[in-house]
Formats: structure tokens, sequence, C-alpha cells
């Protein structure tokens, strides 16, 4: 089972120096990812179905992934998930290409289409097609990364007639990891995506969704390049040791259990207990 540290950019991890020694001690650990979360703003005061209070701090994930990137050698470094339509995706292509290459090509990006309608009308995306416009923002995304001659011709992005160097370290292109727990997310992994994340699971909703996944498998083509789907989950926070390992029965790669809760010492005897259970 491969282990990975959700929250490197939340909470008491935005400490520059927090951060870089979370993410050290995950290394040394033998996690092997770190992630992110994101939301660019939040409601204010909370709404269902906002999942933290608005005074929750994040730090944008490419710039909080670089500094770990800085402060490590292996790792890799994960955002899970950027809420994908509320981003041009030739500028994020950019900016994570630009983070494949300074971190020797280390990056997965997880996406997914967002769920809070307060926080599209803040950045004035519409809320109602944020499913199609993240379908069509992904493919925009892999053709600037693998294309010699970038274009693409569709509703939400058109382009043709320009280049943006350097492409990604990783060959052909760093995997794209789905988030989201909905039909149209379960078919946007089988057809678009390397990996699917899905946040705070417990078992029996991780084997839930397993099942969804292998029901969109049935009915959506998937690109033989894409390979394998991997899975990775986020446990609920109090999930025990011995329904940790037991995910791995259900046919999940990758464990990413929340890890910004405490202290520094608190969160590294956390990530040296978790690897200790797989270990």
């Amino acid at each position: 089972m491969k282990l990975g540290f959700f929250g490197i950019n939340v909470g008491p991890c935005i400490d520059p120096g927090v951060l870089a020694d979370v993410a050290k001690a995950a290394e040394d650990a033998g996690y092997d990812s770190l992630w992110t979360g994101e939301h660019v703003v939040l409601p204010d005061p909370q709404v269902p179905p906002s999942p933290v209070p608005p005074e929750t701090p994040f730090l944008d994930p490419a710039v909080a992934l670089t500094w770990a990137a800085a402060a490590t050698s292996t790792i890799r470094l994960a955002t899970g998930i950027i809420i994908l339509p509320q981003r041009n995706p030739l500028v994020l292509a950019k900016e994570f290409a630009s983070l494949d290459v300074l971190s020797g090509g280390r990056v997965m990006l997880g996406v997914a289409s967002g769920y809070l309608t307060q926080e599209f009308e803040a950045l004035g995306i519409p809320f109602a097609d944020r499913g199609p416009r993240t379908d069509e923002y992904i493919d925009a995304i892999r053709e600037m990364w693998t294309s010699e001659k970038p274009s693409m011709a569709g509703k939400f992005a058109s382009f043709s007639g320009i280049d943006a160097q350097p492409r990604p370290v990783q060959k052909p292109a760093p995997p794209i990891v789905i988030g989201g727990q909905s039909p149209p997310a379960y078919r946007r992994a089988i057809a678009r995506g390397n990996e699917w994340y899905g946040f705070s699971l417990s078992l029996e909703e991780t084997k839930a969704c397993l099942d969804k996944l292998d029901e969109a498998r049935a009915r959506v083509e998937r690109p033989g390049e894409l390979g394998e789907l991997i899975v990775s989950i986020t446990p609920p926070v109090g999930t025990s040791d011995d329904d940790l390992r037991r995910y791995e029965d259900l046919g999940v790669h990758r464990l990413v259990p929340i890890g910004f809760l405490g202290d520094t010492a608190q969160m590294v005897a956390q990530i040296e207990h978790n690897a200790g259970v797989f270990g």
C-alpha cells in the first residue's frame, strides 16, 4: 500500500518551516506522495456543503508544492484536488509543467469539477457547465503537455498556432487524477484519468464507489494509453489501524490520510505511525 499525506498546504502547514519539515518527514518515512487541498475562496459564514470554516488557511497548491519540492528529492507532489473549471487550462498546464521540471518529474495533477456555488459565483465562473468545462480543460492540458504543435477547437478551450516550453519531464505526461463521487466523475476517471481519488471515504463508501467505477467501466471505453486506473482514498479521521489495512483488500492502491492536524511533532508522529501500520 502506498501512502500519501493530505493537507500539505492547509492549516499549520502554511508555515514555511513546518511545511518543509513535514514534507521531509513524509519522504523519510517512505510516503510516496504529498497532497494539497484547494478552495480559492470559502463561503462566509460557513454553510453546507462547505467543508471548513472560512478562516481556514489554504496556500495555493502550485506554490505549496513548489516549496515542498525544494525541501525534498523523491516524494511525489499531488493536488487533491484543483477545481479545474475555475482555472485557465493553459495557465495551469504551464504552472504544473514548470513544477514537473523543477521537481525532476514528480507531479500528479488531481482535478475535479467542484461543488460550492458560492465559490463559482465569486470567481465569475458558470456553475452549470462545470462538468463539460472540466472535460475540455483536461484535454487542453494534455494537448499542451504532449503535442508538438498544440491546438484545440472546443466550446470552452480553443487555440492554435502557439507553443509553451518547457514540456513536463514525465513522458508522455504527468498523471492526471480525477476526483469526485458522482456519475460524471466516474465516467471522467475511466475516459480521461490515470487515477481516481476519493476524499474522506469509509470502507463501505469506498466499496460503493469502486462498484460505481466498475459500472462506468462497462459503459465507457478506456483509452489503452491510460493503463490501469489507480485508486487513492483519504479515509475519515479516526479510522482504526485495522480498518486502514482493509482498504487494500478492496483494491485501493494508495491511502492518503489527513495529516495536517496538530503541531509539527504530532504530524510527524502520525506520519511515522501510519508508515508502521503498513511497514
